[in-house]
């Protein structure tokens, strides 16, 4: 699990590096195609690609963060279990 985490942290960090900046919000987008009226059409069809990933690499990541609050209770649990028995 910890691998996919360090896996997605790294790629989050990589959005910004290219040519073309991965935009923060769905609002920043489409603030950039409004204000280009047509023009730069492949940066826009990058800045889109790359905001899927984001939000896809983002929906990876709430449901890691789920997982692990889930198995964390589950322990918790675990462990009230065995000191009740001790």
């Amino acid at each position: 699990m910890k691998n996919l985490q360090d896996f997605i942290t790294e790629r989050f960090n990589e959005l910004d590096r290219g040519f073309v900046a991965t935009p923060d919000s769905r609002e920043n987008l489409e603030a950039f195609a409004k204000a280009n009226q047509g023009s730069m059409d492949l940066v826009l069809m990058q800045m889109a690609i790359n905001f899927g990933y984001k939000m896809a690499m983002e929906d990876v990541q709430e449901i890691l963060d789920t997982d692990n609050e889930d198995q964390f209770e589950k322990e918790a649990r675990e462990i009230e279990s065995i000191e009740k028995d001790n």
